[in-house]
């Protein structure tokens, strides 16, 4: 009997298979289509040809501006025929090899570098209809990786196809030139390099000014732009913000644990470049020739060079901490006239609504800063505390209780992400002090349960869950139902952000805009709940970090 009922499974098996087969055949849906007359778009330049996948229009490395070593970008080359636009353009060579990221690193963030070039500006198109006069929202991505590393393909969740079918929205990502191509100052060496030191900036300026010109036949809306970045692009949403020259390209912008640190100093900026250049062995004279030397030769220089003006500072007792100090944006009073904080930089964006936020536990110190203490019991978590805060040891556990009463690993008390959060809550404070579009503050609290829990909600945590990508990025995820829930709430928050400037909908509960008064914030997890000035004494009790 269990013979024959073993015989009949089968069978029943093969024949469910074969039907399903069949009705796929018979529904005439081909998952990819690409050909020679296969989605092809006009732009000013020339005609691009692209692909569809799953009813997605896809165009990858579409040439948005051209440029020469430490100049502005400028429009890029004209061309004949059709171009090929199927596969992802060139990255942004890096300083640095990750070669020795340690192995479970590698494989929770699964990166792709890509291959370098300094011939860098391109951008990536995910959209569903093109050449159709439907005027769909467009959300403009903005990579990660401070202002050193990353590309628009670095991450697995970075591909916009789910959240581009979702919501019926034109997604756009760049790349753009980065760490010493992108911000060495050598303003000192002359008015041809005037703008040497936001050349990066300068370059996402570029790209929002081709979108405006271009993305009509895209099938998206140059008048319904967001911009949108995590940690290094959550920095560069804010200093577009602050940019005359961007002003009118965007009109809604979301931050994404981006560290908003005040700009470089010219002063510091421009004793840098002089550094590299005598690293280099230049004279004056020779500044020109720093245009054509080999990238690896200038990106040593470069390195030595950061590293004496580090001590220098040091000595001097201007000591520099974090991403107060090295290749980013300089207040260059050209393309950056104003701080961030001055009422003239805060007016260009009065009318932009803004999501701001942050992840919960960002770099937690157990699995990434001291892994020493990934599992360590509560008097060992006690007495790091007691050494990091002294006589505000107990004040703090007991803020952190507060802020989070329902934790309940000893290493929850020393995960809690501190910094990136405070850059949030005062750069909303900024944000909300003088403008007439609303600010929606959240923490994504959502703990990952791969490798037992330990990495938590760190850094990148929500990008899966706002690109409504869990399954490209089960490595940090773990896939299960409830990361597919929690990323159906989330992304739709987003895309109705971009629609509408409001990322209220049904899934979650009433989110209020974000004041200084009244604290609101979104907590994104399995229940999504509205929180008031929840850790309020906790940054105080750390104002000084």
């Amino acid at each position: 009997m269990r013979v024959l009922n073993k015989i009949i499974l089968f069978f029943m098996t093969v024949f469910f298979l074969v039907v399903a087969n069949c009705q796929k055949k018979d529904s005439g849906e081909t998952p990819m289509i690409a050909g020679a007359d296969i989605a092809i778009v006009q732009t000013e330049y020339g005609k691009v040809r692209g692909y569809i996948h799953n009813g997605t229009f896809v165009y990858k490395g579409v040439p948005y501006a051209k440029a020469e070593r430490f100049m502005p970008p400028a429009k890029p080359d004209a061309w004949e025929g059709i171009r090929s636009s199927l596969f992802w353009g060139p990255t942004c060579p890096m300083m640095a090899s990750h070669n020795m990221e340690p192995d479970e690193g590698k494989f929770l963030f699964q990166h792709d570098w890509g291959y370098p070039s300094e011939d860098c500006l391109r951008l990536n198109i995910w959209t569903p209809g093109i050449n159709d006069s439907k005027n769909r929202p467009v959300m403009v991505w903005i990579h990660g990786g401070g202002y050193s590393f990353g590309s628009s393909q670095e991450l697995p969740c970075y591909d916009g196809e789910n959240l581009s079918k979702k919501g019926d929205i034109v997604l756009v990502s760049v790349n753009h030139r980065l760490n010493v191509l992108g911000f060495l100052d050598l303003s000192a060496f002359g008015e041809k390099y005037k703008f040497s030191s936001n050349v990066s900036m300068l370059d996402l300026v570029a790209a929002l000014g081709w979108i405006r010109d271009n993305i009509a036949n895209f099938g998206g809306d140059p008048n319904n732009v967001t911009i949108f970045g995590q940690s290094g692009g959550g920095g560069k949403v804010a200093t577009l913000l602050s940019a005359p020259s961007a002003k009118g390209l965007f009109h809604k912008a979301i931050i994404e644990s981006g560290w908003n640190p005040e700009y470089q100093r010219q002063e510091i900026s421009r004793r840098i470049g002089r550094a590299v250049v005598q690293e280099l062995g230049l004279q004056p004279s020779q500044i020109n020739s720093i245009q054509k030397m080999p990238y690896a030769e200038l990106a040593a220089a470069t390195q030595r060079a950061l590293k004496k003006i580090r001590e220098q500072l040091t000595a001097e007792g201007n000591e520099p901490k974090g991403y107060s100090f090295g290749l980013i944006p300089t207040l260059d009073g050209n393309f950056l006239p104003y701080e961030q904080s001055d009422p003239r930089a805060l007016s260009l964006s009065k009318d932009v609504p803004l999501i701001i936020g942050t992840t919960k536990n960002e770099f937690n110190t157990s699995a990434w800063v001291a892994p020493r203490m990934r599992n360590a019991p509560l008097d060992s978590v006690k007495s790091f505390i007691q050494k990091k805060y002294g006589d505000k040891a107990d004040a703090y556990i007991e803020a952190v209780k507060q802020a989070f009463p329902k934790d309940t690993r000893p290493t929850d008390l020393i995960d809690v992400d501190i910094m990136f959060r405070r850059s949030a809550v005062n750069y909303a404070n900024l944000k909300t002090s003088d403008s007439n579009a609303p600010v929606f503050m959240y923490l994504f609290t959502w703990q990952s349960p791969v490798f037992d829990g330990d990495y938590k909600a760190i850094h990148c945590m929500e990008l899966p869950f706002v690109f409504n990508n869990i399954g490209l990025w089960e490595e940090i995820t773990g896939g299960g139902e409830d990361a597919y829930a929690l990323a159906d709430k989330m992304s739709q928050a987003w895309i109705n952000f971009a629609c509408y400037g409001d990322p209220n909908h049904r899934g979650l509960p009433e989110w209020e805009p974000y004041t200084e008064e009244n604290g609101a914030t979104m907590f994104f997890d399995n229940k999504c709940i509205i929180r008031y000035h929840h850790d309020k004494e906790l940054l105080k009790i750390t104002a000084s970090e």
